[in-house]
């Protein structure tokens, strides 16, 4: 299988990284093919000109690239962290460029785009990592996990996908060395899970 992953975090000695790289390590290990873009690393452009938004508009060769690869994996990795219940804005920028009408989704004939899309990443796998400095129980009582409505409604039931899992890893700031590599322990039997070794 042809995997996606994309990680979004200003800062190479993230655990963001520690836990991209993992997950990359593990599909490689079950004979996937990895696509691996750290967007900061990459300086993407998260910024959708006027240009950019009709349907049918000239994609410049970056976006062309990202798009051909999205439409080409099986699967599809994001691992960033919570930024005030939301993706960092360079993550959000990348979704609005790359997950195009017609390329994530479309509108069906007469519908002008007020109606509701069809999904054209239907059978794609997806896993979302994030890392947060909250609290499970006050980011789902308090706050009420924001995240998981960006990701389930907002993006993959949007786009078609229905086969996802999310997992956050908390408190960050106060985890101990142990701690995190439990948690790539965790990250690599997720990836297992979702992207078994291939066979054949």
């Amino acid at each position: 299988m042809k995997i996606l992953v994309i990680v979004a975090h200003p800062c190479r000695e993230s655990f963001n990284h520690a836990i991209a790289w993992k997950a990359a390590g593990t599909l490689k290990m079950n004979g996937h093919e990895v696509i691996l873009h750290d967007l900061y690393e990459e300086n993407f452009d998260p910024r959708l000109t006027c240009g950019e938004i009709p349907k049918n508009s000239e994609m410049g060769s970056e976006i062309k690239r990202h798009t051909g690869e999205l439409a080409e994996s099986q699967g599809l990795i994001f691992v960033h962290p919570n930024w005030w219940g939301q993706p960092p804005a360079l993550l959000t920028g990348w979704i609005d460029r790359v997950l195009r009408p017609g390329v994530a989704y479309e509108f069906m004939e007469g519908d002008g785009g007020e109606g509701v899309p069809s999904g054209l990443l239907r059978g794609k796998r997806a896993l979302v990592i994030n890392t947060s400095n909250t609290p499970h129980d006050r980011e789902t009582g308090f706050f009420g996990d924001p995240l998981d409505a960006i990701w389930k409604k907002c993006i993959f039931e949007f786009c078609g996908i229905t086969d996802y899992f999310r997992k956050t890893f908390s408190v960050i700031v106060t985890s101990t060395h142990e701690m995190r590599c439990q948690w790539l322990s965790e990250v690599a039997g997720m990836v297992n899970d979702y992207f078994p070794r291939e066979t054949g």
